[in-house]
Order: structure tokens, then sequence, then C-alpha cells
């Protein structure tokens, strides 16, 4: 049975008039918009027991600390908003009055888009939660990136997703899938992306967490999703931010490891390249979930399943994996370019430049106007292809991007891409590594 879903308001005012449900409401930045749908909608004080906006960094700094990092939109502040408000709520709130209470704390810190739209609108949203009365408290996470061109819009969509999570939160968290659809309930995907979720406490002892950032990039909520070595999600931004990166993409289903010859030559060459150093150069391992999609786009569990063990399998080898639905490597280029990167380097695989620089299974009249589109998504200053040569059996024979045949219509770009480094080919491999197709 199809779930009904509700207007804001309406989801406002049940909470409003569950008396169970109390707690708190702590906004700071561009995200004054939560507690006001809570009040408009009526018998608000049923539910609020405070809001608070300490938009002034001196005044937030008083109550929950100063950031290291000099960063205020940042998990650390939301949790430690959560954190601060609900032992606040728990300390104050005591006696028959509140018995039958089950309390939360709602935060977020959001920058929305400045005047000058200069600025990466984005924020952090989180809710410390009862299940039940006097059960141990949960936490919901989430990042999510502001997508409209307009500050009033965006505050709307702010508005009505911090509804929709302290509704989850007490009516959808027992089916985490659920929980995660719900929060994009009235609203378009044009406006809003939501990259990254976490959830911890007794409520969700048995979630795994990748497999929650996974449903996130198979809903379309996300374009990709990242985990460090420990296996742990992280928001993709924050890990990547004007880092030196190096990525090697894999297939769906490859059975077997990924070609470390491969991976390892590139990082090598990258570093002699740009100057990086291991320090400021996070290396990562791209596994696509795009081909699945095209496929199925209803994706299964046991799909989702098989890309969380696939992410823990790799994370073992002491890398950084980033899932993604960016079917060509253009996709992957714009995506990363967005974190200020100083050096980008893509690693592939000679064969995989063949197929894009040979016309033979593309419509002719099409087919340079999709080059065209390629290149420009893909070269910028700061993004190099490192090419890995391939072995053609059929003539026990080692192709490069100096050897490889390229369609005569392709040529001229193809050489001026090579001539300028934005093609470069692997040069320090082991020919007992190189694997034949």
């Amino acid at each position: 049975m199809a779930r009904e879903i509700y207007e804001p308001r309406r989801k406002a005012l049940q909470i409003n008039l569950d008396s169970n449900i109390y707690g708190t409401f702590a906004e700071i930045g561009g995200g004054q918009e939560v507690a006001r749908n809570f009040f408009s909608a009526g018998a608000a004080s049923g539910t609020v027991a405070k809001t608070i906006s300490a938009y002034d960094m001196a005044f937030s700094d008083s109550i929950y600390g100063e950031e290291e990092s000099g960063r205020y939109v940042s998990e650390t502040r939301v949790g430690k908003m959560i954190e601060y408000e609900y032992k606040l709520l728990a300390e104050r709130l005591q006696g028959e009055k509140y018995g039958n209470k089950t309390f939360f704390a709602f935060a977020n810190t959001v920058a929305t888009i400045n005047f000058a739209k200069t600025n990466d609108p984005h924020g952090w949203m989180g809710i410390r939660f009862q299940k039940e009365i006097n059960a141990p408290t949960n936490d919901i996470i989430v990042h999510v990136r502001l997508l409209d061109t307009d500050s009033q819009l965006q505050q709307k969509v702010l508005g009505i997703l911090g509804v929709n999570l302290i509704y989850a939160a007490f009516f959808y968290s027992d089916n985490v899938q659920t929980m995660i659809d719900s929060l994009t309930d009235n609203l378009s995907m044009s406006s809003i992306e939501i990259d990254m979720a976490k959830v911890s406490g007794p409520l969700f002892k048995d979630v795994n967490e990748r497999f929650l950032n996974l449903y996130l990039n198979a809903k379309g909520y996300a374009k990709a999703a990242l985990f460090k070595p420990d296996t742990n999600a992280i928001q993709v931004k924050d890990h990547l931010y004007r880092k030196n990166i190096v990525i090697l993409r894999t297939k769906y289903r490859q059975k077997s490891l990924p070609h470390f010859d491969m991976l390892n030559q590139a990082v090598e060459q990258f570093y002699q390249d740009t100057g990086a150093t291991p320090e400021n150069t996070v290396v990562i391992i791209e596994i696509l979930m795009g081909n699945l999609l095209d496929e199925n786009p209803a994706v299964s569990n046991e799909d989702l399943q098989y890309f969380a063990e696939r992410a823990e399998l790799l994370c073992a080898t002491g890398n950084n994996i980033l899932v993604s639905n960016f079917r060509r490597n253009n996709h992957l280029a714009e995506f990363l370019n967005q974190f200020n990167s100083p050096n980008i380097g893509i690693v592939t695989n000679v064969s995989n430049l063949k197929a894009i620089f040979n016309s033979d299974k593309y419509n002719k009249d099409a087919y340079t106007h999709e080059l065209l589109a390629y290149i420009s998504g893909m070269f910028s200053k700061n993004i190099k292809l490192y090419a890995y040569p391939y072995l053609r059996r059929k003539e026990n024979k080692i192709i490069t991007i100096h050897n490889m045949g390229v369609s005569e219509e392709a040529k001229p770009l193809f050489d001026f891409l090579i001539q300028n480094k934005y093609i470069v080919s692997i040069e320090n491999y082991e020919p007992k590594h190189v694997k034949g197709l």
C-alpha cells in the first residue's frame, strides 16, 4: 500500500497535537524556518519548549563553543547543537508535568545563497529524540545542498525539510528507507540534494550506514556516496575540498579487485606531474552505480547490499571509496570540479579512450557534437586523464595512446589533448600487469 504524503502544515499540526512530543528548536545561519512552520500550524505550545536563533557568531560560540576548523556550517556544529540543547532540555524539564513526554532537540546550521550568488548553499540538519517515554535517545543527521537560486525559496525548502525530518523521526524511523523517502515529501528534486545521512542510537542498531547512504544515491537524492578506509560515510565536500584528487573508475559487478598497478603508477606519475604530495592528495576508487540504474531504476535491496559489501571490501585495501551515478568521465569531472581542487587525475584504460575517440558505434551526424560535449565537460586546466595501456590479444600487442586507432574526424582534437597533456600516458607500467580485453 502506497504511503500517503501529508502537507507540511498537517505534519506540524499532528506533532503539535501529540501531547507526548516536546522539544527544542535551535537554528543558526539561513535556517530560521522550521520552528515557524510549527508556530503557524497552530497549537505549538504542545510541542515547542524553546526556540533559539544564535545568529551572531559570538553568541553561538558562547553557547556551543568555538569551531577549531572555523567552519560553522558543519557536521561538528550541528552535533554540538543537538548535544547541548537536549542535555539542557532533559535537565530543566523535570517532574510530573513532563513525565509523559518524549523529548527531542532539533538543530540546523545553514548557509543560503548570498546576495552576490557566489557561495555554495548547503547545510546540516539533525535531531536527537526519544521514540518512547524514558527511552534512550537516537540521532538522525543529514547534509543537504540547496539548488534554488533564490534565498527565499531556499528558506522555504529548509522549513519543509525540517518538518519532514522531525515527522520522520517519530513516525517513520522504524523503516529507514521510508524515513529517507519522506524527507523529500512536498519538495522538488530540482531544489534539494541530500548527499549524506547518519543515524545512531538503539533504534538504528541494525542499520548499515553504508547501505543507508547508497540508498540516497540509488534513489537520486544524491549523486555520490563517499566512504573512508574505515568504511564510515563522509560528506564529499568536507573530505575533498581544495585537495588534489586521483580517482580510479571501476565497473558495476566487477568481480576482481581493481587494477592496482594502474592506480599505483598513475598516482606516482600524478605526484611527479603536479608536485602534489600524499599529505594533500586524496586517492579514491570509484564504483559505478549508474550502469545498474540504467538496467533497473528500481534498485533492489540485494543490489544495495552488493554495493555495501563491495565498498567494504575495497575500503579494506586502505582506499577511499566513491559510489556514484556518473556514467561518463565528463560527468565525474564536472562533479569533482566543484571542490576547487588544484589538480585532478582520472585514471582509465586506453581501451575506454578508444571507445570515445572512434565513431564506429555512433551516429555519424551526432558524433562530433557528442565528442565536443564530452571534451568541454571533461577537461579544464586542472584535470588530466591518465591512460593505462591494454593488451590486444590477437596481435599480442600493447596499445597505448600513441598507437591507438582514432577516427579521422576526432584525430586533430585527440592530438591536441595529448600534446597539451590533458591526456597523459602512464609510462612506468609493468608489461606483465597489462591485461588483455
